[in-house]
């Protein structure tokens, strides 16, 4: 790694002239900053967090609040957290790791020690505890999620409710009238999970307006969970012809036991998903699904951080519009 006494060495100044050409605290003449600058980037100097929070009093340090629970689909996530690291490096920050059951003591711990300079949120709910702190806090932030109540935030999220009525509207195009939803754990429903909710809020009112009679039922995911899951749709909506699932881990459940009953995907059963592109082509059957734009999320998150720390901002509510990619997995409603 190259130091400032190096870059120091390389354009024939002191240490401490590199260190004001970084900081902008004491004036430089241009030849001698040009100098600087020519040897910082030939070299490929990066100055660390450390240094350029002594310099300018600010952590340069962005922190990321992301969930790791059970009942949550940890490829997505970690697909999000990437995209936003690697976007804030770009912009000279680095991401300081929080975990979201820590809630709101966390979000107090940050914006009350200056240990970053702004905070990025993630697993947002309907009625998030964190979010009167945030709007008490001057500290700028945003929401990779939707709650209830933007007002006064920046939000950045796939629109879920358009998402839901989506998914319902291609089955209906294609003929079905009984469909089901196979929703996440339980607990996220428990939370009021903005992503499920909306999804849901969607579907319901899509499947209303088209006549579609639909049935929800959350799910843990797994073999066991989706054989009772799935017992109980038939037994309730024997007609069943269409379903819609938002929980990657009950998606090859879902297909393998599909399979053992002797329903064809999609002669006999179509079966569309909300998911990571990867679940959906690397599934038995390849699925129609809308795709979570994760890194999109990640990295306009970040870029909205950075308007505000520039002090450029104003607060908004970005929803990205869900694209539905057809593939082998929907097909004709039976007759």
């Amino acid at each position: 790694m190259v130091t400032l006494a190096e870059v120091a060495r390389h354009a024939g100044v002191s240490a401490s002239t590199v260190s004001y050409v970084l900081s902008g605290k004491r004036s430089i003449s241009r030849s001698t900053r040009e100098r600087v600058e020519h040897s910082i980037e030939a070299l490929g100097y990066h100055p660390n967090a450390g240094a350029r929070a002594l310099a300018s009093s600010k952590s340069n340090i962005i922190a990321l609040m992301m969930p790791l629970r059970t009942d949550m689909y940890v490829p997505v996530m970690m697909e999000i957290a990437l995209a936003v690291t690697t976007t804030a490096r770009a912009h000279g920050y680095d991401v300081l790791l929080l975990t979201g059951e820590e809630g709101p003591a966390a979000v107090r711990r940050v914006t009350g020690s200056g240990m970053a300079d702004a905070m990025i949120l993630m697993d947002v709910e309907l009625d998030d505890e964190r979010l009167p702190l945030l709007r008490e806090s001057a500290m700028p932030a945003v929401l990779i999620g939707l709650p209830s109540d933007p007002a006064g935030l920046t939000c950045v999220d796939l629109d879920f409710a358009a998402t839901g009525a989506l998914c319902a509207e291609h089955l209906a195009g294609l003929g079905h009238r009984e469909i089901a939803a196979i929703g996440e754990a339980p607990a996220v429903y428990e939370r009021h999970t903005g992503f499920a909710e909306r999804t849901l809020e969607g579907l319901r009112l899509k499947s209303r307006e088209l006549g579609l009679r639909l049935l929800h039922r959350p799910s843990q995911g797994g073999y066991d969970a989706m054989t009772a899951t799935l017992g109980r749709v038939f037994d309730e909506r024997p007609g069943t012809s269409g379903f819609i699932v938002q929980n990657e881990s009950a998606v090859e459940p879902l297909l393998g036991l599909l399979r053992r009953q002797g329903r064809a995907v999609p002669e006999d059963v179509s079966v569309v998903a909300i998911c990571a592109d990867q679940v959906a082509l690397q599934a038995s059957v390849q699925l129609t699904a809308v795709s979570i734009p994760a890194e999109q999320m990640g990295r306009q998150a970040v870029e909205h951080v950075v308007t505000k720390l520039a002090g450029q901002a104003t607060d908004v509510v970005e929803l990205i519009a869900p694209e539905l990619t057809v593939r082998a997995s929907s097909g004709l409603a039976p007759e």
